[in-house]
């Protein structure tokens, strides 16, 4: 009984130090959020964004930019589009998990949701000296970088969640966060978003994917509880 007791007791410890320090967690990314908005638009500081393109200006040369269009391509939405639909079929005909393909399909949608109007909220006007076509739409936060933490980033949830090999588990997750960087840096290198725009949507990203699958989970694990109700009257 004692021991019982004590694995309970474990359980709860760990559960509740788990969620404690994701809330840190989420407290910190939300107030590190506003703190750059707060920065860069209300005070119209650039220094940091200058600084990152002088920065970026001495490795510019033809196969770099070639490898920076490669990445920026891959966080584009029309990628992110065909990626998401892929991986959305993925889950629920082979693997059949329905609620990842759920989880993947809600979550692409309210991201774009989110990022449009952070934009708008925002207001923020693009890079004036892009390196070498000028892009579209407003520039705070980045939606490349949004969009690939949230789709990259869900991944990395499941591959944290599911793959037992850590070795495997670690490679596969360094590798994620790296295209994850990779393309926000692209967008920097190319000079259609300032170095801000991508660490405020890296950020955004990750607040919005942990809001996300915290109400996903919570409305999977109701479902399941309603569906045991159901089974068990029509079983009684």
């Amino acid at each position: 009984m004692k021991k019982v007791y004590r694995r309970i007791l474990a359980a709860v410890m760990l559960f509740t130090a788990e969620a404690l320090l994701a809330a840190l967690i989420f407290v910190c990314l939300v107030l590190t959020f506003l703190a750059i908005a707060y920065y860069v638009l209300s005070n119209n500081k650039n220094d940091f964004d200058t600084a990152a393109f002088q920065f970026l200006d001495t490795y510019i040369s033809d196969s770099t930019t070639r490898i920076m269009l490669f990445f920026t391509t891959l966080g584009n939405y029309q990628s992110l589009v065909i990626a998401n639909v892929l991986l959305t079929l993925y889950f629920l005909l082979i693997r059949r998990h329905k609620w990842y393909s759920i989880k993947i399909a809600s979550i692409a949608l309210s991201s774009v949701t989110v990022m449009s109007l952070l934009k708008l909220w925002f207001n923020r006007s693009r890079p004036l000296t892009p390196l070498l076509e000028p892009a579209r739409g407003l520039s705070f936060p980045s939606g490349h970088a949004m969009s690939s933490v949230t789709f990259f980033g869900l991944i990395i949830y499941y591959i944290y969640r599911n793959v037992k090999n850590t070795a495997l588990k670690i490679v596969l997750i360094s590798i994620l966060i790296l295209i994850i960087l990779t393309i926000g840096l692209s967008r920097v290198y190319l000079r259609v978003h300032y170095a801000s725009d991508v660490i405020a949507g890296f950020f955004a990203g990750t607040i919005w994917l942990m809001i996300s699958i915290s109400i996903l989970r919570k409305i999977e694990l109701f479902s399941k509880k309603e569906l045991n109700k159901v089974v068990e009257k029509v079983e009684a």
